[in-house]
């Protein structure tokens, strides 16, 4: 009777042991996987998220060149329309973030800075010089430096680039709803985000 009873404890420590390891590379295999599709939604949304404008300046360049002293004066000037297409843009590509399987987090440590592009197209009107004081490439760079100085002034002085940060903000949404629905957390720079409002606080830092 002992013999039968021990028997029957060993096997049931024997089936015992056998599920909990079976278990045990489940679970591994489940967190292993939830690893695997975090990282490769991260990668997917990976797309420039972009804001487009359009900005439109009026400039007017004169340049006066003295002649044997102050004796003479020759004169230059342009009058010249820009139309400028603007675009405002997050290359998610280049966030950094880790995945921590022991601790179920993903972990962001930084987001690219808006990258602004212009693209401006001059039209010069009225373009008057005395034969002394021609215009010359120095002319023409000097313009465009000016306006486009200029435009990123205004672009800076929009809405263009709290849009684009509204737009980087909903990317962000998928991730947190990604890491919430699978019993997982996010965290911004060692900041756990809790909620679709705690996004709100994230803002991208200059990568070095």
């Amino acid at each position: 009777m002992r013999k039968f009873v021990a028997g029957v404890l060993i096997t049931l420590a024997i089936v015992f042991i056998v599920r909990s390891c079976e278990d045990e590379k489940e679970d591994k295999s489940i967190l292993e996987e939830n690893s695997m599709l975090i990282q490769q939604e991260i990668t997917n949304v990976s797309k420039l998220v972009v804001t487009e404008g359009h900005f439109a300046e009026v400039y007017n360049y004169k340049d006066s060149k003295k002649l044997f002293g102050s004796l003479l004066r020759a004169e230059k000037k342009a009058f010249v329309v820009v139309n400028a297409d603007v675009t405002v843009a997050y290359d998610l590509s280049k966030i950094e973030f880790e995945v921590d399987e022991a601790t179920k987090t993903v972990k962001i440590n930084s987001i690219p800075e808006a990258e602004i592009k212009l693209n401006p197209d001059f039209e010069y009107y009225d373009v008057t010089a005395d034969y002394l004081n021609q215009f010359d490439a120095a002319d023409y760079n000097k313009i465009k430096k000016t306006v486009k100085a200029s435009l990123m002034k205004k672009v800076e002085a929009s809405a263009l680039r709290s849009n684009a940060e509204n737009r980087l903000i909903s990317e962000l949404q998928k991730f947190y709803m990604l890491t919430n629905s699978m019993g997982w957390q996010l965290t911004y720079q060692e900041q756990t985000i809790e909620s679709l409002e705690g996004l709100q606080a994230i803002k991208p830092v200059i990568l070095p």
